[in-house]
This record gives C-alpha cells, structure tokens and sequence, in this order.
C-alpha cells in the first residue's frame, strides 16, 4: 500500500514539474524575444520575469531530483510518504507566492535577490517583498523537512561511517554501501547546509524589514549567504540527478549493477568538501573579500569538478564501450546530459578561473555555462527518470519515432540555444540587460537567434509532455 501511495505522489511531482517547465521556458523566450526587440516589455516585466524564471528553474530541477531520489529510495529503505507530501504541499504554496510577488506585486530582484536590492526596487508593490521572503521560506521549510527525513531513514540503516562509504577503502568490506546510497548521502548533507544557509539568510533580512532602519546588514555577508545557499543547491540538484543515474543507468542498459569502489568512495567524499566551498568564485569581484577565501574559492572550483566528474565519466564509457546494450529513451537521455553536464562544467571552469573571470563574469558566458549543465545535462537526468517511472506500470521502454523525433528536437533546440549563449559572452555581450544599448550590435541577433532554438528545445519538451502525462495520470488514477 505505501509503494502504490509513493508511486501515485511520484507521478503527480512528475506532472507538476513538467507543467512549470513548460511555463519557465516560455518565460525565457519572452525575455530572449524582447532583448531581440522583436516584442517589447518594461523593464520591471522583463525583471519579473527573470525572477520567476530563475527561481521556478532552480526549485522544480531539485524537487524533481528529490522526487527521483525519494522513490527510488525504497528499494533500501522505507522513507517517510508524510513528508514527500509536505514537500509537495509547501512547493506548490510557495511557487504560488512567488508568482504572485512577481506577477502581481512585480517583484523583480531576480533569482539571487542579492541585498540590498530587494529593499530598493522601484515599481513593486509594497508588500511584494514581503511576500517573496515568505515564499521562500515556505519552500525551503518544505524542502528541509523532506531532506533531514530521508536522510534519517539513511542512517537508520546504515551507520555513518557505511553512510559515507568508508569501509570501502579496505579490501571485502563486511558491507557493501551502494553508490545510491553514498551520492544521496552526500548529496543530502549538502542541500541540508544550504538550507540551514537560507534560514539564517531569510531571518536578517526579516529582521532588516521589520527594523524600520534601526538594523542594517553587512552586505559581503548577505551575499556570502545567498551564494552559498544558491550555487549549492543549483550543483546539489546535478548530483541528485547523478544518483539515479548510478542507480539506473546499468539497469536499463542490461549491463551489471554498478557497485561502489575505493576510488569511488573517495571521489564522492571529496565532492562533498570541495561543493560547498565552490561558491567563493562569485565573490572575486568583492575586494573586500579575505583573499584566503578567493583562493579556496579557485582551488575548490577546480577540484569540484574532478572526483564526480570523473569517475562518472568513467562509469559511463566503460558500460558503453565496444559493449551492446539495449538502448531506451532513458540511458540516450541519461546518456546526452553527461556529456552536457561536463560541458557546461568545462564553461563553468574557464568562467571560475581569476584571470578569465574579470573578463566573463558579467557576459552572456555566465547562463551559457549554468543552461548547458541544467538545459542540457540536470534536465535531461530528470526526463530520463521521468521516462522510466512512467513505462514501469504501462508498457516497456523502447527506442520509436517518438525517440528520434524528441532527441533530435532537443538536441537542435538546445544546441542553437546555448551557442547563442556562448558566442554572446565571447563578444563581451553583458548578463541582465532587458533592452542592449547600441554598443553592441550582435546582442539583439543572437537573443533572436538564442529564442528561436528554445522553442524547438520548448516544442520537444511538449512532445515529451504529451507523451509521459497520460501514462502518469493512469498510474495516478489506477486502483493499484
């Protein structure tokens, strides 16, 4: 009974997310359209828009890793289905607040809502702020709630120690942890830290709105705390996505269970130090900054994409080299989000190293990097899963025109996408502007360009769509 209730709350995340997928891309061309100037929006639209965008993004690609997460999770533990509701509940509360700012209030801080701005907007209604801080805190109560659960029901089973995978350094441990079981585990303590981030972040800034000015906040700390808690998440959710790849990449490909190694065990605890101290990289223009915490910042950029990265890497081509393997519109998707997740992590890099990043940091390079591993590699991990669940109760999964004509709109959509993107901050083609001033004459082009390509990537997702929602509506509905 309680895997049918699991299987049933599973489809309606699934639906829900693609439902304001489908909604944030949109958002998207509209903002690409109006820099192209082919439509025209105010600038406080255009912001709100950003807004919802950036932030809608960022909380259904984590909430679908968790959903992921949490249903596979059932095969070595019993998770909690009340608090997967309470996620549920409080993330569609919150999404719904949110709008609401942004639509309604016209909120427009964007996504990182960095201080002081979202005490200085112009054009917003009063109580807009308010409400934003509130939705934000619904979300991220929803969302501790369901991290600290299953984290809990991890270390009912496993000890820490197993947890993290240690006795996988010696030879023939007594227990075996598998890779799951160490990448959620990791993967889990990190969103809990940023979480926590969060509180305290969303506390002073109650506390600075409710002064009336008797209580200012210290600006490099604010900004501190939103980054930890914003980049952290935003890579926390990849590694979600990485979990279940190791969980079911190998099992739809008829190949052997991936079982966890030394080299392994290593690489994903080392992950885990080097995530959260990435973020430094958005501070380099803070000169104010201890310079000790930039240079962490460098080193950390580095090495966070070396361990996972590499090993996973690894993982992959080892099972599809020189091998036959049944292929299924899961794996070609897991398949394909690899490769764009190491590709925006290579942009990620070159945009998080000192001497380039005084050149990139403020260009288009910065969402070319951040789209290609979500657009193209976070996204496609979800869709895979998305995928597999939906054929599990219905019928089986196999490679059909539907498969062709989906991947070869993704692919088209989202390469064109990005590379507009990409060519923009090589021209130095500046982040956040909602009209280009005439300084740069290929802005406007390559934001037509770049809306263009998202709606071919926006037409494969409604295929996508339209193909998967019927199936989780009949696993919603079915008796059992």
């Amino acid at each position: 009974m309680e895997s049918i209730k699991l299987r049933k709350i599973t489809s309606v995340w699934v639906i829900t997310v693609l439902i304001l997928f489908i909604v944030s891309i949109t958002l998207g061309i509209l903002m690409r359209l109006n820099q192209g100037e082919v439509i025209s929006q105010s600038p406080v639209t255009f912001y709100s828009n950003l807004t919802t965008h950036g932030l809608t993004m960022i909380g259904i690609w984590f909430v679908a890793g968790m959903a992921a997460v949490n249903y596979l999770m059932q095969r070595y533990i019993k998770t909690s289905y009340a608090a997967n509701v309470i996620a549920l509940v409080f993330t569609v509360i919150g999404v719904l607040m949110l709008w609401t700012a942004t639509f309604i209030g016209k909120f427009h801080a964007a996504w990182t809502f960095l201080y002081p701005l979202p005490f200085k907007e112009m054009g917003a209604a009063t109580w807009a702020t308010l409400l934003f801080l509130a939705s934000l805190t619904v979300l991220g109560i929803g969302w501790l709630i369901w991290s600290i659960s299953l984290m809990t029901q991890i270390l009912k089973k496993y000890s820490i120690a197993q947890a993290f995978a240690w006795q996988h350094f010696k030879k023939n441990p007594k227990v075996e942890t598998p890779p799951f079981i160490l990448i959620s585990m990791i993967t889990l303590i990190g969103v809990i830290a940023c979480l926590f981030a969060a509180v305290v972040l969303l506390v002073l800034f109650y506390a600075e709105y409710f002064s009336k000015g008797n209580f200012v906040n210290d600006a490099l700390l604010m900004k501190n705390l939103t980054y930890f808690f914003g980049h952290t998440i935003a890579n926390e959710m990849l590694y979600l996505g990485l979990a279940v790849i190791y969980e079911l990449f190998s099992e739809v490909s008829g190949r052997p269970k991936w079982k966890t190694t030394w080299y392994v065990a290593l690489a994903w605890n080392f992950t885990l130090i080097f995530v959260l101290t990435a973020f430094f990289h958005h501070l380099y223009m803070d000169f104010v900054q201890p310079e000790g915490l930039q240079i962490i910042g460098q080193l950390a950029s580095y090495l966070a994409s070396l361990p996972a990265a590499g090993v996973t890497v690894f993982s992959v081509f080892i099972a599809v080299y020189r091998t036959k393997i049944k292929w299924s519109l899961t794996n070609l998707l897991f398949f394909i989000g690899i490769a764009g997740w190491v590709i925006g992590g290579l942009g990620a890099v070159i945009d998080s190293t000192i001497s380039n990043n005084i050149v990139l940091h403020n260009t288009l390079w910065v969402p070319a990097h951040f789209h290609t591993y979500n657009a193209m590699g976070n996204v496609l991990f979800s869709l895979g899963f998305f995928y597999w669940f939906s054929t599990q109760f219905s019928e089986n999964s196999k490679v059909s025109k539907f498969t062709t004509l989906t991947l070869t709109l993704l692919l088209i959509g989202g390469i064109g996408f990005l590379l507009a993107f990409y060519f923009g901050g090589a021209d130095s083609i500046p982040r956040r502007y909602s009209i280009y001033p005439s300084d740069f004459p290929m802005a406007a082009p390559m934001a037509t360009i770049g809306a263009t390509f998202a709606t071919i990537y926006l037409i494969a997702i409604l295929i996508f769509f339209f193909n998967i929602y019927k199936r989780c509506l009949k696993i919603l509905f079915s008796p059992s």
